[in-house]
């Protein structure tokens, strides 16, 4: 990200305004933008120097072009190591990363081998865009991240497992509810896998906080566990909003389909590709700006500790913000 690059001048955040639903939904669609994968190491270089100047001192005001930069590094650059992401694990790469398995996931009729394969295969690209993009500060040793890895991947094949037997016995229910239940199953296994996925990741951010600032003056106040707490169960909301429309519509539609037209496989499978593709590039940005990454609350929401917090001029401080993360 551009906060990678030094300086005592700060960028602003956005050039959208944060505070509105739509304002983030741009802003996300451009951190998510794939044309970033694009961009050479010439223009990276040039991007990092222009930012630079910024916040530096040497251009005064914001312009189209240092926004791009901004841009650029933002879907580029690790905010704490200040080198670019594999290319793979970067946000702006997220829906072509995961274009395959969502594919392969959502196949119908696949088999018990079929649907652990493609759990387990999920859970693993997972488990490296979070370490990829994870805070350095406070890594994961390798026994946290094999255990949040085993534990995911346990997840999601139970419950497709589990529901995938489940649903054929369910006679009650007509033919049609069975097979768009059938549909589903890969639904319900990537929600709860993504769950316990990202509480085990984040999970020492609990046990220890995270770090709150002033809302007016952005000074860091303390370490709360309550902050951590809402951040890590936003992050968690949000990964089942990102699943919802990616997992659930492509294979509705694809039912409906089926029953008006006689298809091949190899048009069913073309057709399965084309739902993805279209519903992961419109849904992404709608489910990343349901939340801020930068969250502002009351303290009485806090710890009693905050409550009585005062700012250097004696002023009570009645709001803090901290970073929710991806």
């Amino acid at each position: 990200m551009a906060s990678a690059i030094r300086g005592p001048r700060d960028l602003p955040e956005s050039r959208y305004d944060l505070s509105t639903y739509w304002g983030r939904v741009k802003h996300s669609a451009d951190v998510s933008d794939p044309r970033m994968l694009l961009i050479t190491k010439k223009k990276l270089s040039e991007a990092k120097s222009l930012v630079s100047d910024y916040k530096n001192g040497k251009i005064a005001v914001m312009t189209p072009q240092l926004w791009t930069s901004k841009k650029i590094l933002d879907s580029t650059i690790h905010p704490d190591t200040g080198e670019p992401v594999f290319l793979p694990f970067r946000m702006s790469s997220y829906v072509l990363s995961n274009l395959v398995v969502t594919v392969g996931m959502l196949t119908p009729n696949m088999g018990a081998f079929g649907t652990l394969f493609w759990q387990i295969t999920n859970q693993s690209l997972n488990v490296a865009i979070n370490t990829a993009n994870s805070n350095k500060s406070h890594p994961l040793t390798t026994q946290q991240l094999a255990t949040s890895y085993a534990m995911a991947v346990t997840a999601s094949c139970s419950v497709a497992l589990g529901l995938n037997s489940l649903v054929p016995r369910l006679k009650s229910l007509s033919a049609n509810s069975r097979l768009i239940l059938g549909r589903l199953v890969p639904f319900a296994a990537v929600v709860s896998a993504g769950v316990v996925n990202v509480f085990l990741m984040r999970g020492e951010e609990i046990r220890k906080g995270i770090s709150i600032f002033d809302a007016d003056s952005g000074e860091v106040v303390g370490t709360s566990k309550k902050a951590a707490t809402f951040a890590v169960g936003e992050t968690a909301i949000s990964r089942v909003l990102n699943a919802s429309p990616i997992m659930v519509i492509p294979p509705l539609i694809l039912v409906r389909l089926q029953r008006k037209f006689k298809m091949t496989k190899p048009i069913e499978t073309a057709t399965n590709l084309g739902l993805i593709l279209a519903t992961s590039f419109v849904a992404l940005p709608f489910a990343l700006g349901v939340f801020p990454q930068r969250r502002t609350i009351d303290v009485t929401r806090l710890e009693k500790r905050f409550w009585t917090l005062k700012n250097k001029e004696g002023k009570p401080i009645t709001k803090v913000q901290f970073n929710r993360g991806m």
